[in-house]
């Protein structure tokens, strides 16, 4: 009796794959002109931010406690490592955008892309998202107060760990099958961090006596980015619970791709109109 083979790497797994998602020359005509177009607004969203904000800059610090672990916080030293300028960093994640959507729609990029459609996944949609989700979540943490180098570092890899975390959903599943959950669950568990971090962070500055806290305009970043942030995470679920018009993938995909405008420009032109006008 032959003995049984089985895949001994991701790239064999990636390989052995066949198409079960179907995307005529029309359909991928338009998607491909879509990515152009999404191209062209975040590209608009990122040269907006820095041809029309201001100087508006947020200094990322480090404490030096001066003393053994138990040192009083009072007697530490607070240095300044780099002062990050808000509107380059919200023309950042639109620009990642602008370029992995360019990168799609290129004459190299577009075969593969319509390959991984037909395969039920997209990786360049995760690699982007790891990049600028993560840029983005780092952004929310800076204008709620959060301002510690290594605090930052975490929550970044966090988001970025949520996001591989879609990753591998998508390649160790495939539409047509019954889906293996645990990655998404994973990932929801990697998700709620950097928002529970967030979140205490601004309860315990509004709960202190005397404290005024964040401005009212942080509080609509903060609803409107969670709300849109886990919106990502329900279009998945809806692809793989194949329920209603996600059951056909391309739908999910096209959903992502209007969600991650929407996001972008919903968290870029909250903060350019209260911190970086003028």
């Amino acid at each position: 009796m032959a003995a049984t083979t089985h895949p001994t790497s991701t790239w064999e797994v990636l390989g052995a794959d066949e198409p079960s998602v179907e995307v005529t020359d029309e359909r991928a005509t338009r998607l491909r002109r879509l990515n152009l177009v999404m191209a062209a607004v975040h590209a608009a969203f990122a040269t907006a931010m820095v041809v029309l904000g201001n100087d508006f800059a947020i200094s990322v610090s480090t404490l030096n406690l001066n003393g053994p672990p138990g040192t009083p916080i009072d007697q530490g030293t607070l240095t300044e490592v780099v002062a990050v300028r808000i509107a380059w960093a919200t023309a950042a994640f639109s620009a990642i955008s602008a370029v992995f959507h360019l990168v799609v729609a290129s004459p190299w990029g577009f075969p593969v892309y319509v390959r991984e459609l037909q395969r039920g996944r997209n990786r360049f949609r995760w690699l982007e998202y790891s990049l600028s989700a993560s840029l983005m979540i780092v952004l929310i943490a800076l204008i709620t107060g959060i301002t510690d180098l290594a605090a930052l570092i975490g929550l970044g890899f966090a988001n970025a760990a949520m996001i591989l975390f879609g990753w591998l959903m998508e390649v160790a599943n495939r539409p047509d099958r019954r889906p293996w959950w645990t990655p998404f669950w994973f990932g929801c568990v990697a998700g709620i961090g950097p928002w529970l971090a967030i979140a205490s962070y601004v309860a315990w500055n509004v709960t202190r006596p005397g404290a005024a806290g964040p401005p009212g305009f942080v509080y609509g970043i903060l609803v409107t980015l969670f709300v849109l942030f886990n919106s990502f995470a329900l279009n998945q679920w809806l692809q793989y619970r194949r329920i209603g018009p996600w059951r056909d993938y391309v739908v999910g995909e096209i959903t992502y791709v209007v969600l991650s405008l929407v996001a972008k420009g919903a968290l870029a032109w909250q903060i350019f109109a209260n911190t970086l006008v003028g």
